[in-house]
């Protein structure tokens, strides 16, 4: 205010006749030598940004901002250039304080530097080549154990491990396993997301000259945090029918049922986890009542699939809870999707699983996960006669049939019999138009292999994954065409399946002897007739996706009108109990039949 009252005004003529009016004498204060100085006020002079376009800034003109185009440069039809400044001045590359996480730690650093610094001319090159994915230090005592396979988490996140994780992953040396489970819900195209623990060990990808420190964790057990739990009726309701019936047969091939056990506790403390599980629920409900429609379940589906997305863009990704929930997002797509299209799902997925490094060595929810997904593929290959995309060979199964095994032997002898089915299917996808005698006898020497595999294999196998019974259809009260095979236990049931298919695909792809030779005639005949007996009598819903591929090739080879029908009737079964879009097969068989259209029923 004393600063206003002492300014000079000038008069209104002098202002009318276009002179200047005098500058005010500056205020002058007596020094201690006597000689006067200028007064010492700060005026409030406007702060220099650097935030609007560079035209403006060229024209020493004030930027308004304005997007795409300020106001200043439209009005002087000039370019408004944005997006590289000048004088990039420092980086700071210390690490950030450490902090110590608790099991409920839910936060990750965003870091954007390196994308700050490629708005400034030279500023990305400040820094270092971006770091690669970083890999968890090797675990001693589990290295020992699984030499083959790589590391296992850091050990800074041994104490944020909750006890799920050892039920999630007992034996699993491969756990690229994120120590918080966190998902970040934002992402930009150019930042680079690190979570805290790297950060502290790497900041900026700029190797510090001396490690931040971390306190070690203390040996005392972390405080127990409560269980998370479903909150609304619609959620049980979704859990509750992925348990039952969609994780049913996820773990055909699974004694432990991970699937349904393990994962079911899992989801409740992961969200990503969750609305994938909750997606195949709502689906499911949606096939088989028509109460209930896909809205819900394609709300789930895409939740899930923003947050794998999010995690598959970090660098520090939770690469095992992305692969599982990758696996049970596309057994949501294989029940929502066409037959031709659930191979690029699968794909995706093989991917994920093949990054974990899992494979027939794995144990635990990894093990659940590779031998799902290698199912599911051989299903779809035996359907349209292609090859299996991952070798057998690179499972690293043990195929040492004269060791007998007492841990999970039936999960062993299951695993391999899908092996040899396996090495079965892309034999016969590789079969040529044409070829040379020479070629010829080559591929009749790996058909007597593949026939003595499988035969090795079923005089091998132990007593319980034999059939307990075998009545003809004239001694059975069911009326069935078939011959009632009763085997006890879904995986024995689920590894007969595939034998017999094995057989029966072996019957019809001799290099010399043609399907309609007599000899592979009653072999066809006689293993189609075990699948169609254990499938007309099954009542473990959890065998349908084996036994509907196994069915349809075994019906192919019915001349038989009675037990024609009676398998559509078992496909119609099928579908009433699982709602999947299984038509497509009634009209192939139909066709092979060579059935006049009017007589066709159609499930």
């Amino acid at each position: 205010m004393a600063k206003f009252q002492q300014q000079t005004f000038a008069p209104m003529d002098m202002l009318d006749s276009g002179e200047s009016p005098p500058a005010p004498k500056p205020r002058r204060t007596p020094s201690s030598a006597g000689s006067p100085v200028p007064d010492q006020t700060p005026e409030n002079k406007p702060k220099r940004v650097r935030t609007g376009c560079l035209t403006c800034r060229m024209r020493h003109l004030k930027c308004d901002e304005g997007l795409p185009h300020c106001n200043n440069c439209l009005k002087s039809n000039r370019e408004c250039r944005r997006g590289t400044k000048l004088n990039f001045i420092s980086i700071d590359v210390r690490g950030p304080s450490s902090i110590t996480k608790g099991p409920d730690w839910h936060s990750a650093f965003e870091d954007e530097s390196r994308q700050i610094a490629s708005e400034y001319v030279g500023g990305r090159e400040r820094y270092p080549p971006n770091p690669l994915k970083r890999r968890r230090p090797p675990n001693p005592s589990a290295h020992a154990h699984h030499p083959h396979m790589a590391a296992p988490p850091m050990a800074t996140a041994q104490h944020s491990m909750s006890t799920m994780q050892s039920a999630f992953y007992p034996q699993d040396t491969r756990n690229v396993f994120h120590p918080h489970g966190h998902v970040p819900m934002h992402h930009h195209s150019n930042s680079n997301s690190h979570s805290e623990s790297a950060y502290a060990s790497n900041p900026h990808g700029v190797p510090a000259a001396a490690p931040v420190p971390v306190p070690d964790p203390s040996p005392t057990p972390a405080p127990s945090r409560r269980a998370a739990f479903l909150e609304t009726q619609e959620e049980v309701l979704f859990m509750q029918v992925f348990v039952e019936e969609v994780a049913l047969w996820m773990d055909a091939m699974d004694p432990m049922q991970h699937f349904a056990t393990v994962l079911s506790t899992t989801a409740l403390s992961e969200q990503m986890l969750l609305n994938a599980c909750l997606a195949c629920g709502a689906r499911h409900l949606a096939l088989v009542n028509t109460k209930y429609n896909d809205e819900k379940a394609l709300h789930y589906y895409n939740k899930a699939t923003r947050l794998l997305l999010d995690q598959l863009q970090d660098q520090n990704r939770d690469i095992v809870m992305c692969a599982t929930t990758a696996v049970i997002l596309n057994v949501y797509e294989i029940m929502s999707e066409r037959a031709l299209q659930r191979m690029n799902h699968i794909a995706g997925a093989r991917a994920l699983i093949k990054e974990c490094g899992w494979n027939a060595t794995t144990q635990g929810i990894g093990a659940a996960c590779f031998w799902l997904n290698v199912g599911m593929e051989l299903l779809s290959c035996l359907h349209y006669n292609w090859q299996v995309a991952w070798n057998p060979a690179d499972w690293q199964l043990n195929m040492d049939m004269q060791q007998e095994s007492s841990e999970f032997a039936s999960e062993l002898w299951c695993h391999r019999i899908l092996y040899i089915i396996a090495k079965v299917c892309n034999f016969r996808a590789t079969i040529p138009k044409q070829e040379a005698p020479e070629e010829k006898q080559e591929r009749a020497e790996e058909w007597n292999r593949l026939k003595l595999m499988a035969e090795t294999w079923d005089n091998c196998i132990h007593d319980s994954m034999r059939p307990k019974s075998y009545l003809l259809p004239g001694q059975t009260l069911s009326g069935s065409a078939f011959p009632d095979v009763w085997v006890f236990g879904r995986t024995p049931i689920v590894a007969q399946l595939f034998y017999h298919t094995a057989m029966l695909l072996l019957a019809q792809i001799h290099p010399y002897r043609g399907p309609s030779d007599a000899s592979m005639t009653d072999m066809q005949f006689r293993h189609a007739q075990y699948i169609c007996g254990i499938t007309a009598h099954v009542k473990d819903r959890g065998v349908a996706s084996v036994a509907l591929r196994s069915l349809a090739i075994a019906a192919s080879c019915l001349q038989n009108r009675r037990e024609q029908e009676e398998v559509l009737a078992i496909f119609e079964k099928i579908r009433q109990e699982t709602g999947w879009r299984i038509g497509f097969l009634s009209t192939e068989l139909q066709e092979k039949w060579g059935w006049n259209r009017e007589d066709y029923y159609n499930p």
